[in-house]
């Protein structure tokens, strides 16, 4: 297996001259590394950061870090996220895998990270053609795997088949990406073989396990994600009054999102008005919401890497019935408790399980549900959710982290009460039809918690004056312009 290894690095040495060869001593080139890098966006990376907001030193501890943690003599297999295709021709924004980016800090589609102890990182590039470059760009090959993501080792795709067959060898244990395993490296012989003897497992267990408490530098991007998605809301509130429609509302936010700085939206915007707001992942937003109606928007960002995810729930025209604002109430208080739990020690488990009680007795005291037996089973179908999940990479992140682990300084929850009454439910008809969430993000620390959401206001008062006596400037003018020409 040595001498395997002691081949690859002369490969990889005479490939590096091959790829660099022509380039030396230009000085008209510019550097593209197929993503931004400090050298060519002085704008948004500094020197010595990978990604925006992460440096270099970091991404070599994580690789440490999860080193330690796999089993002896044991080599991961980490492929980046695939291009999905929308059409024959058109494929749908990309979006990479987050351990493969945890990893790497590569943005870009087609590689495969292998790590292990006496390997180090090693990258497996694809090999764009002149076809590729004209059409899609430069992309990331050996050397920047070598001088970007400083990997140890970095070898052409084509070469993998040659390369891997003795890496998986001479490991006890395989783990890899479940999610983005790809036949390139699933077809190997040598990986069929450790398949059928149970040697293969998924690395999910252990890269959750590092990615579930955030770093400084991760904190730092998580807030701006929060602060952009707080403010493009907030503003998305003032134009649901001129604009009351849901779809006008969704491209609202979006805009507002991108424009503070956000490379995408974390999930497609929730807008839900009148009885959509009691779909939990409503989706279509094409209606328009009516006078009297509520209006339940969960929407996030993602800011390098890092995404938000926040509710709020609003009457759009200005003015909460009594009904509606009986009902927010349970759900408003019902939040700013949970909130007030979150602290080290706690469990997402228990703060869900103080929610139900809460929110079981408030409804019944309401009217909504009846004092019977049945009664805990229906509440369920009004609220089947859970009080909150892990945020970070992922909406729903580090999927392999139980909710009854007792929280941690740098773990980021979100804390989502809501009620989601059909139309169809038997109760009191001013209730019916009615959905209400409000979600925010909570950093667990030392001394207890941080609201990451907490410039967006939530209190029903706060709300109504937020609608009713005040439009920033070009609100103004819209609805001006508007109101003359209904007139």
């Amino acid at each position: 297996m040595k001498m395997q290894f002691l081949k690859a690095r002369l490969l990889h040495r005479i490939l590096s001259k091959r790829a660099t060869r022509g380039h030396k001593y230009s000085t008209a080139r510019i550097f593209d590394a197929g993503q931004p890098t400090a050298l060519s966006h002085p704008e948004l990376l500094k020197q010595g950061e990978i990604t925006p907001g992460i440096a270099c030193d970091e991404y070599i501890s994580r690789r440490k870090r999860l080193l330690e943690l796999l089993p002896e003599k044991s080599v991961a297999i980490v492929a980046a996220a695939s291009v999905k295709m929308m059409t024959d021709v058109v494929p749908y924004p990309f979006r990479q895998d987050a351990d493969y980016l945890y990893i790497t800090g590569c943005q870009q589609p087609g590689g495969i990270a292998v790590l292990g102890r006496e390997i180090g990182l090693c990258m497996f590039m694809p090999e764009a053609s002149l076809h590729d470059v004209t059409w899609e760009g430069k992309t990331a090959g050996v050397n920047e795997a070598l001088e970007v993501f400083k990997a140890e080792q970095a070898f052409p795709m084509s070469k993998l088949c040659e390369i891997l067959p003795g890496i998986i060898g001479g490991s006890y244990e395989l783990l890899h990406n479940m999610k983005t395993a790809t036949q390139t490296y699933m077809s190997l012989e040598s990986f069929k073989q450790a398949f059928s003897r149970g040697k293969v497992k998924d690395i999910s267990t252990y890269t959750h396990e590092l990615r579930w408490v955030k770093s400084p530098a991760e904190l730092s991007l998580m807030r701006e994600s929060a602060s952009i998605a707080s403010q493009a809301l907030l503003q998305t509130l003032f134009h649901s009054k001129i604009h009351p429609h849901e779809g006008l509302i969704a491209a609202k936010v979006e805009y507002e999102c991108k424009m503070r700085g956000a490379q995408r939206m974390a999930f497609n915007p929730v807008v839900g008005g009148g009885p959509n707001g009691s779909v939990i992942h409503y989706s279509r937003n094409d209606r328009r919401i009516n006078d009297g109606e509520l209006l339940l928007m969960d929407i996030g960002c993602e800011f390098h890497g890092y995404v938000s995810d926040m509710t709020r729930t609003w009457p759009p025209h200005g003015s909460f019935s009594a009904a509606h604002a009986e009902l927010y109430h349970l759900i408003l208080e019902t939040n700013k408790e949970c909130v007030e739990l979150c602290k080290p020690g706690i469990s997402i488990r228990q703060i869900h399980e103080h929610s139900v009680r809460r929110m079981y007795a408030g409804l019944k005291e309401i009217g909504i549900l009846k004092d019977k037996p049945s009664s805990y089973r229906t509440y369920h179908q009004l609220n089947p959710t859970n009080i909150g999940h892990y945020l970070g990479m992922d909406v729903h992140d580090c999927a392999m982290i139980s909710n009854d682990r007792p929280l941690q300084p740098g773990v980021v929850i979100t804390i989502e009460p809501g009620v989601y009454i059909p139309s169809s439910f038997d109760c009191p008809e001013r209730y019916q039809g009615v959905g209400i969430r409000i979600e925010d993000e909570v950093l667990i620390t030392d001394a207890g918690y941080e609201v990451l959401t907490g410039s967006m206001p939530k209190e029903v008062n706060h709300i109504e004056s937020l609608l009713n006596d005040y439009y920033p400037q070009t609100e103004k003018e819209d609805h001006a312009i508007r109101t003359l020409a209904s007139s």
